[in-house]
Order: C-alpha cells, then sequence, then structure tokens
C-alpha cells in the first residue's frame, strides 16, 4: 500500500509538471503566432535544471528560398558575442598567458599613449574610454553594411588620440574594446581568435554549430538571413562585417542551450572560474559599473553580460542586434533556468519577449514590483531656432584627418544641411546657441566652434559612443 501510495504521487507530481510545462509552450507559441511562412521570425531555447526542455523556431530563416526557422538555424547574436570575448580573456589568464590587469599596450603597442593606462580588465568592462568603433565609422562615412574587417577597425581605433573619458573613471559602452581584445587573443596564442574560441569554448562544450564569422564570404549552412518590414513589405538587412569580438558569433538556439549550462555545471572552467566571471565589473575606485536603474532596480556590468535583481531574482542577460539580427539571452542561474531567442526580424524586441517568458516559469517565485514614481520634471524648453540666426554664418568645409573625413555644411533649402560623400545628407535642427541635432547614422549632436573674432572654426559631433569627435573648418 505504502508502494501504491507513493506510485501515485510520483504520478501525480510528473502530471502536474506536465501540465505546467505544456501551458508554458503554449504561452510561447502565443507569443510568437504572428510569425509565419510569409515572416521573418524566431527560434527560442528553455533550459531549466540543466536540460534543454523547450526549443521551436518560428516564421522562416529565408524568405526568397522557403526555408523555415528551427531550433538547428544558425543567427548572428550581435552583442550576446560579447561574453565569448571576455571568457576567452578569462581563459587566457587561467593559462598563466595574461593578466587582466596588463597595459593593453603590451600587446597592442600601435595604440596611442592616452596618459592613464588601458588594462585589459578596462576593455572587458566597457571602462575604458575608448571612442565606439561604430560609432567612428558612421562619422567617417562607413554604412553599417559596407564589407568592414578587424584591420580597417583597428586603424580607425588607433588613429583616435583622445579618449571619451580617463581610463576606469566611467562607464561607457564601447565596442572598440571588444575588437582590441579579440586581437589579444591572436597575438598572444597565435591563432585566430575563431580558432582559439572553437579549440577552447566551442570544441569542448559540443557546440557544433557555433563559429567566430570573421570572413565576410564564408558559406555558413543552415543560416538565417536578416530582414526588415516597412509597409507591409519585407527587405533584406545585409551584413557584411567580418570584425569579431564585440559581435559575429554565429550559434543556434541548441548551442546556446550548452553554453548556459557550462554556467551551472562547467565543462570549461570551474565553479570559482565561473564565480568570478560572474562577478560585478568595477571601476578603478571601486564602486560597481552601472548600466541604469530601471523600474527601481539597479543593472550592472559583468564580463559582456548584465546583472540585475529582477523581482527579486537575479538574472545575467544581454541582448544583441547586428543588421537585422536580434538576440537575447537571460540566465536566472539561482533558478537554474535561461532563456535563449535568436531572430532575424529587425522589429522583434529581444529583451520584452525574454523577460514575458521569464514570467510563465517564474512567475510564482518573483515577488511583485512596486510602483515606481518619477517626480515629474518640468524640463525646461530649450531655445528654439530664432529668426536673427544666421545659418549661412556655419557653412564651411570641416575636416578630420584621424577619420579622414570631411563634412561640407551648407544651407539647402531654408536648412543648414551637412553633405558627406558616402553618406545621405544630414538636415541639422537648431537646439541652442551654436548647436544643432541630426542623425548622422545614429543621432547626434552638433557643436560648432568660434573664435574670439566670433568666425566659426571648427564643430564636434557626439553620438552614443563618441564624445567630442572635432572637425576643422578648412580655410
Amino acid at each position: 500500500m505504502k508502494h501504491l501510495t507513493q506510485f501515485i504521487l510520483i504520478c501525480i507530481f510528473f502530471a502536474s509538471s506536465l501540465g505546467a510545462q505544456t501551458t508554458a509552450e503554449k504561452r510561447i507559441d502565443s507569443l510568437f503566432s504572428k510569425y509565419n511562412s510569409k515572416t521573418a521570425g524566431v527560434a527560442v531555447g528553455i533550459v531549466k535544471d540543466g536540460v534543454l526542455i523547450f526549443k521551436k523556431g518560428y516564421g522562416m530563416a529565408n524568405l526568397e528560398y522557403d526555408i523555415p526557422i528551427t531550433s538547428k538555424t544558425i543567427f548572428n547574436v550581435g552583442s550576446v558575442s560579447k561574453q565569448f570575448t571576455t571568457f576567452s580573456l578569462y581563459l587566457l589568464e587561467k593559462q598563466g598567458k595574461i593578466s587582466l590587469d596588463d597595459d593593453v599596450r603590451k600587446y597592442i603597442p600601435e595604440l596611442p599613449i592616452y596618459g592613464k593606462t588601458i588594462t585589459i580588465r578596462h576593455l572587458c568592462s566597457h571602462t575604458s574610454g575608448l571612442k565606439d568603433q561604430w560609432s567612428l565609422l558612421t562619422l567617417a562615412g562607413w554604412r553599417m553594411d559596407d564589407v568592414i574587417t578587424s584591420e580597417q577597425v583597428m586603424k580607425i581605433i588607433c588613429n583616435q588620440k583622445e579618449l571619451n573619458f580617463e581610463p576606469g573613471s566611467q562607464f561607457k559602452y564601447s565596442n572598440s574594446g571588444f575588437t582590441l581584445l579579440a586581437e589579444i587573443v591572436k597575438r598572444v596564442s597565435g591563432k585566430s581568435f575563431s580558432a582559439f574560441a572553437k579549440e577552447n569554448i566551442f570544441d569542448p562544450l559540443g557546440m557544433e554549430n557555433t563559429l567566430i564569422y570573421d570572413d565576410n564570404e564564408k558559406i555558413v549552412k543552415n543560416r538565417a538571413y536578416s530582414y526588415g518590414n516597412e509597409n507591409g513589405l519585407n527587405s533584406k538587412r545585409n551584413l557584411n562585417s567580418s570584425s569579431p569580438g564585440p559581435t559575429n558569433v554565429y550559434t543556434t538556439v541548441e548551442d546556446l542551450s550548452k553554453w548556459t549550462i557550462n554556467f551551472e555545471n562547467p565543462i570549461v572552467g570551474n565553479a570559482d572560474f565561473i564565480n568570478r566571471f560572474n562577478e560585478q565589473s568595477l571601476l578603478d575606485d571601486g564602486k560597481p559599473t552601472i548600466l541604469a536603474v530601471r523600474d527601481g532596480e539597479t543593472i550592472y556590468h559583468a564580463k559582456g553580460q548584465f546583472i540585475r535583481n529582477y523581482k527579486g531574482l537575479t538574472v545575467y542577460n544581454h541582448t544583441g542586434s547586428d543588421a537585422g539580427f536580434k538576440a537575447y539571452l537571460g540566465r536566472f542561474q539561482d533558478n537554474k533556468l535561461s532563456i535563449i531567442l535568436l531572430s532575424n526580424d529587425e522589429n522583434f524586441v529581444a529583451y520584452k519577449a525574454g523577460m514575458d517568458i521569464a514570467e510563465f516559469y517564474l512567475a510564482d517565485q518573483f515577488k511583485k514590483r512596486e510602483k515606481v514614481t518619477e517626480a515629474e520634471q518640468k524640463a525646461e524648453e530649450k531655445p528654439k531656432s530664432t529668426s536673427d540666426t544666421n545659418l549661412k554664418d556655419f557653412e564651411g568645409k570641416f575636416q578630420n584627418d584621424d577619420l579622414s573625413s570631411l563634412f561640407n555644411v551648407k544651407v539647402i533649402n531654408g536648412k543648414l544641411t551637412m553633405t558627406h560623400n558616402r553618406l545621405s545628407d544630414v538636415v541639422l535642427t537648431e537646439v541652442e546657441k551654436d548647436k544643432f541635432s541630426g542623425v548622422i547614422t545614429f543621432s547626434a549632436e552638433v557643436s560648432f566652434e568660434r573664435n574670439q573674432k566670433n568666425q566659426i572654426t571648427a564643430l564636434s559631433i557626439t553620438n552614443f559612443g563618441a564624445t567630442n569627435v572635432k572637425f576643422m573648418k578648412l580655410k
């Protein structure tokens, strides 16, 4: 009788578990119900207690050949790549080949001397002060769908004579640091970054369909292509970058599940290694690096991941975006739950979808969040363009030698406009005296400088990743 009772209890337990899982799966299906044979889509993987319990594709990997997305479809995961880059540096340190506190110039001597040393640790934690490579490339006239190689990116980084800030003093997201990290792996190991990661991470974990894409002409079987959709029409979002480090890990949800499981049951590294890797990054003064405060919760950085206490539970996560690819990898490590979302839909909001799915599995463990009421701030209205502003005063040619880039500023149809040989025209809107806003691929602030005679002598451009990039006016 005792054994019968135990058997019944076990059956009830598995039945309830199966029911809960089925409910979660149905909710995931509903979440992605808009994807079909006419759309791009998303691949989903859910890892629980070290097992990939759910894997499914929605929508199409290739709209030209009607190839559906599956759990084996390969996607570019964008900035989710960064945790593989930093992990590689931690492996090199474990092998005794580097110290995280080494001067970066020990390995990359062509990098300028900036006054204060930039260390490998600074690169890993977005505290180097280096101007972001994509920010710089766009100001140099590059399009994001150009062929972009590591050699070209290295040149533009090493040409910069100024930093955004003193190394170790601030946190500011910079892709440039991760290109340098990939280059350090190459120079220290004597192998390509791609080969090092394959030998030290991908192969030991059995990630057979994962690679670092460092050749834009390389053929990758089963990969998805990325798309945008405007007014109901699909269009390709071409990606020709072969510059790894900040991006360009190509993988599947099945392979990423093996990566997340390694954080719970390490094959590469050990428990102490993983714990150190998961620690918050710090500024030089010992304060933690902070991305933002949202919904009353602080988001910290840790080696290519962000950490936050989400409704009482700790989550390590990061999103990725490149061309039309979107990605989300979230690890509720204490709860042994990981959520993997890989998409080729430019409009996919990866982070929200990831947290929506977390609710499907962890709702009973989440704490209710108190409503955060932000004080109403009545921002002072900045002066708008005034009738006495003579836009002709700002006309001229402005050049930055470090970027080999020239903008021509002139009045076109009554509007101050910046033109560049390789970019679309940029219409500038006055924000305040001598300061304008516009879009140079990314939103930008353009400030003009005057001499003692009140003549315009230069302009400086600030965008998300580069501060005060100066262009001198040509005489």
